[in-house]
């Protein structure tokens, strides 16, 4: 299959997070950091939350005023067997949206710094010893907050077209390699010496494809997102199911009172599952 031109066009798409414990403002930050916005993600009991048929029931869509119509999406990661991209903090994503035409995909590259004890700064000031600092305009920064731990992140989204593809699909192995391979950005060509992360691309094993389910709706007067992720079980027979809620928001204050809100709205409707973001980490084991 022979692919088409490359877009010229590139957009950078970034997330926002919240992080607990950390209430300065946006503008505080000192000079040459990034300034990270922030992501707020709940999961939701799927034994609870979920019909037979593994759609969200009409409870949780009436109280978040939801359309019974979805968003679909199919991703997939590139690593190697051994998980090296990964391990040294990068993920590289091929994401196919409904809403896209047929032979258009995404392809994001993220940089995870961890967050310790709460302290942003110091993953920030990692971060911009790195290069991701408030000088670059290729990547934005995000601050995910998800039960118990944070994560900045910095992704840099590309978009193109390749011939061939209907629907849902996804690129094949071979046109997924050779697209990651051809997009990589400058700070992962770098990452370490001569060919590293190249090389792991042009031969990258493809976690995935793995399907989810996006519904649309608000809380708080706000956007809300809830997500249902289809993943294969450990076993390699049959799948589990991911719920998870998230919105964005630029002022920590208003991410902050969002977040507890949510929280008690989904307690007191036995919605809640007490656990951290597990989706990434499911499909680079299970694929």
């Amino acid at each position: 299959m022979k692919r088409s031109a490359l877009l010229l066009a590139c957009a950078v798409l970034g997330t926002g997070a919240l992080l607990s414990g950390w209430s300065g403002a946006r503008t505080a930050h000192a000079a040459g950091l990034a300034t990270p916005d922030y992501e707020v993600k709940w999961y939701l009991d799927p034994s609870v939350v979920l019909g037979t048929d593994h759609k969200l029931k009409s409870a949780v869509l009436n109280a978040f005023d939801m359309p019974s119509t979805v968003e679909k999406m199919n991703v997939a990661y590139l690593d190697s067997d051994g998980l090296d991209l990964n391990g040294a903090g990068w993920d590289v994503r091929i994401r196919k949206m409904e809403s896209d035409s047929d032979e258009e995909f995404e392809v994001t590259y993220k940089k995870r710094y961890p967050i310790a004890g709460g302290n942003i700064q110091e993953a920030l000031n990692a971060a911009a010893a790195d290069g991701f600092d408030s000088e670059e305009e290729d990547y934005e920064a995000q601050i995910d907050w998800g039960f118990s731990s944070q994560t900045l992140s910095f992704s840099n989204k590309k978009e193109t077209e390749l011939d061939g593809y209907d629907g849902m699909e996804l690129p094949d192995n071979g046109d997924s390699r050779e697209l990651a391979e051809d997009l990589v950005p400058g700070k992962l060509e770098n990452e370490q010496s001569g060919d590293w992360a190249e090389d792991i691309l042009h031969d990258a094993h493809i976690y995935g494809p793995v399907s989810a389910k996006r519904s649309i709706g608000e809380w708080s007067g706000e956007e809300l997102y809830i997500e249902v992720w289809e993943i294969k079980k450990a076993s390699g027979s049959g799948y589990d199911y991911l719920v998870e809620a998230s919105f964005k928001e630029d002022d920590y204050a208003a991410a902050s009172a969002r977040r507890d809100s949510l929280k008690n709205k989904l307690v007191a409707e036995g919605w809640f599952l007490p656990q951290d973001g597990l989706k990434t980490t499911k499909i680079l084991e299970r694929y």
